[in-house]
């Protein structure tokens, strides 16, 4: 089961909320520590002071009984009814001993009456509830008579427990609020930055095949978005450019077919009228036969096409001798050539690496384009050269100037610059899309020009093999 989408305010606002979470727990956890501390710390020193202020009083009384005379004197100085505060000789059992939980005293250092009582002297215990208790054992000297006592005080931290106890849930309350609010808040603030995007959606809903043309508006687009919004742009114009060119290229091919489809039907139309002799019927399908390998012809070529759109072709290289290679292709049109009294001038050196049957015949629908339009008499002059990076042929010929922007299109399929027909070429408008196709294979180029003084040539390159 597919697991449905989330939204994307969403996400943004739950990763603010758990960060505003993570900081404030942690600022929490920070001053709760903090505050424990404070408040231990406080504690701590109260308590020395208590146990110090008990030595005083006890400097200024002359014997023990006395102390024992007045106990509630020293019972009413505690710091909570939980405290504990024992009174003891040395070795004697307490003669005033206040532990209303009846705690067991843990073992501790006794601190001597010359010595101040400090926090090192400190232990750490608990209560059975869990609620820590601070402990401290110091000596007493009574008066001037030098008897010796024992005071064992420690501290139970009720009041703090519960100090900190408000403390964290309020930490808590603020946490949970805090991150309500800010859920809130980067939901809301969330959804209003998106609007942008989600305009470009709506926009971009909008374009159909008949609806190419409409663009996003990079301008009005957050900067952060204007990168996006150009290159959907870019994208859409190669989409309607290539939609532009594939209608182009169905009505073209359709266009192509129509003719031979035609006069195939139209001759056996009229073959069909009438009882014809053996010899008529020949020629009849003699003709079918011609129209029906033109249809295979273009059939081929479409196909040879779509293969090296899609990179199903292997290419297979070879060194090739490019003088040698061009003067076999000016042979083979020699006799077309002748028809129209145009020559061939040949001047090559070097080889390159390349797939012959390939190579072949893409030199050869350059050079068959350039007999059917150079201007009868004139020579169609083949050149190439190599080095380092590969190799270079370039076929020119003398005829019509060709206008720059119809020498962008001769690489297109189906594209005529002249509507006129040769009895010598299959003119499907195929040849020089086939020749940029083999080019593409071979990782070369193929390209037209007019030259200053009438020449148009066409550039093959061919690059060294890697």
């Amino acid at each position: 089961m597919k697991r449905p989408a989330r939204s994307l305010s969403i996400r943004i606002a739950l990763s603010f909320a758990v960060i505003v979470c993570i900081v404030l727990g942690m600022v929490g956890a920070a001053l709760y520590d903090a505050t424990n501390r404070a408040l231990s710390t406080r504690a701590d020193y109260q308590l020395i002071g208590r146990v110090e202020h008990f030595r005083s009083l006890l400097q200024d009384l002359y014997t023990i009984k006395e102390i024992e005379a007045r106990p509630r004197l020293f019972e009413t100085m505690l710091g909570d009814s939980k405290d504990v505060i024992i009174f003891r000789r040395p070795g004697s059992a307490p003669f005033i001993n206040v532990n209303p939980e009846h705690m067991t005293l843990p073992p501790f250092r006794i601190v001597p009456v010359t010595q101040r009582v400090g926090l090192d002297a400190l232990y750490e215990g608990k209560r059975s509830d869990g609620i820590r208790m601070r402990w401290v054992a110091a000596q007493a000297q009574v008066g001037d008579s030098g008897d010796v006592v024992e005071i064992i005080a420690a501290h139970v931290m009720t009041q703090e427990a519960q100090v900190l106890s408000v403390y964290l849930r309020r930490v808590w309350i603020n946490v949970i609020l805090a991150v309500l609010v800010t859920l809130g808040l980067a939901y809301w603030v969330t959804s209003r930055g998106l609007l942008p995007l989600k305009s470009m959606a709506a926009k971009a809903a909008e374009i159909s095949p008949n609806r190419m043309s409409t663009r996003l508006e990079v301008a009005r687009a957050p900067a952060e978005l204007q990168s996006l919004a150009a290159s959907f742009n870019a994208m859409l114009d190669r989409l309607e450019h290539g939609y532009e060119r594939l209608v182009q290229f169905s009505a073209d091919l359709a266009h192509e077919l129509r003719t031979p489809i035609g006069v195939l039907i139209g001759e056996t139309q009229v073959a069909l009228a009438h009882e014809r002799s053996v010899p008529e019927y020949r020629r009849v399908l003699e003709s079918n036969l011609e129209e029906l390998e033109r249809i295979a012809r273009i059939a081929q070529n479409i196909l040879f096409l779509a293969q090296a759109d899609h990179g199903q072709q292997s290419i297979d290289r070879e060194r090739i001798d490019l003088r040698e290679e061009l003067e076999s292709i000016v042979e083979y049109f020699d006799g077309i050539a002748e028809e129209r009294g145009i020559t061939f001038e040949v001047d090559a050196r070097g080889d390159m690496m390349a797939n012959a049957i390939m190579c072949r015949r893409a030199i050869g629908n350059v050079v068959v384009n350039a007999v059917r339009y150079a201007d009868a008499g004139t020579t169609v002059r083949l050149r190439g050269a190599s080095d380092a990076t590969g190799a270079r042929i370039v076929i020119g010929n003398r005829g019509p100037r060709i206008g720059e922007e119809e020498l962008g299109r001769l690489f297109d399929r189906f594209y005529r610059g002249d509507a006129a027909r040769s009895e010598f070429t299959e003119s499907s408008g195929l040849g020089l899309s086939i020749v940029q196709a083999i080019m593409r294979l071979h990782g070369g180029s193929a390209s037209a020009a007019c030259t200053a003084d009438g020449w148009v040539e066409f550039t093959l390159l061919f690059p060294s093999a890697a």
